[in-house]
């Protein structure tokens, strides 16, 4: 019997390519995105509307936007203010997400400004696009690098303050793997109770070793939708040790065991990862993508 279905969101095109240094040129990030989308992946944070000074990396962000081969896939971009809002909506985009860390040392870093101030933000975003076309993503969820762990009532008081802003999708980002199981099964079943009325994801780092069981364990807890970097690259660039995501390919080819659809073709998904291994020159930490499926027999 097929368990509950999953939804995955590649986020490669902004959370993978902004921890590159080398430049990625434009023609080849279209074509590891449309290899991501022909392999029937339906959600897509394709780029980032961010100061190029920032991450110079996603300075083409509009052009990426253009030329993907979009199709019914749902194009999602990353904005860290109004100003970026204003561009996404030139540009096309289906959604937005907004980020807003639970650390107040991390959000500094990373949009330098306060919570409030980066809630006070998303509040005017809300006037350019419609609440159910925002995305919130609240990084540092389970902890964060400069101010450590802290209870799941931190998080609870910062959903609290969207609470009026008829935002309905929000992400629980683990920005630098610091989260385990048990955490993630008690701060969702928490959540999820005090907030019925939001759909909430989760977005996963692999940095300790513990992000796919950190993905089932939110599996169990409800959660159906979660973000995936092909390959398993990415990262934060204004947190320390904030390694790789989960990879798309690795997520897949385990639910895919469990019997849990994603839609997701997972050969596609393993050409594709090594293809941008070649053009990345290095070796990708994703894992089905050396070893192969589960599944392929071996002649003797």
């Amino acid at each position: 019997m097929a368990n509950p279905e999953a939804v995955l969101t590649d986020v490669t095109g902004r959370d993978g390519f902004q921890m590159e240094k080398e430049w990625i040129p434009t023609d080849r990030k279209v074509e590891i995105l449309n290899g991501i989308l022909a392999s029937g992946v339906k959600r897509l944070e394709a780029t980032s509307f961010v100061s190029p000074k920032a991450v110079p990396q996603l300075k083409d962000a509009k052009e990426v936007l253009a030329r993907i081969n979009r199709g019914d896939a749902e194009i999602i971009v990353l904005v860290p203010n109004l100003k970026g809002a204003e561009l996404a909506r030139e540009a096309g985009a289906d959604k937005i997400n907004f980020v807003l860390s639970i650390s107040e040392t991390h959000n500094q870093k990373n949009v330098r400004r306060t919570v409030e101030e980066s809630l006070g933000q998303l509040n005017e975003i809300t006037g350019v696009f419609s609440p159910e076309r925002i995305v919130l993503s609240l990084g540092t969820t389970f902890g964060c690098p400069f101010e450590g762990l802290y209870p799941v009532d931190k998080v609870q008081a910062v959903i609290e303050k969207v609470a009026d802003m008829g935002l309905s999708q929000i992400t629980l980002c683990d920005t630098t793997g610091m989260a385990n199981p048990k955490q993630v099964t008690e701060f969702v079943r928490t959540l999820s109770a005090r907030f019925p009325e939001q759909r909430f994801a989760l977005h996963l780092h692999n940095t300790r070793g513990m992000g796919l069981a950190n993905l089932i364990a939110g599996y169990q807890e409800g959660i159906r939708h979660f973000d995936a970097a092909l390959g398993g690259i990415g990262g934060c660039p204004f947190a320390p040790g904030a390694s790789g995501n989960v990879a798309l390919d690795d997520v897949a080819h385990m639910l895919e065991l469990m019997d849990v659809e994603t839609g997701a073709d997972l050969e596609g998904l393993i050409g594709t990862a090594g293809r941008m291994q070649e053009i990345l020159g290095y070796e990708l930490p994703g894992q089905v993508m050396k070893a192969g499926p589960a599944k392929t027999v071996h002649t003797v």
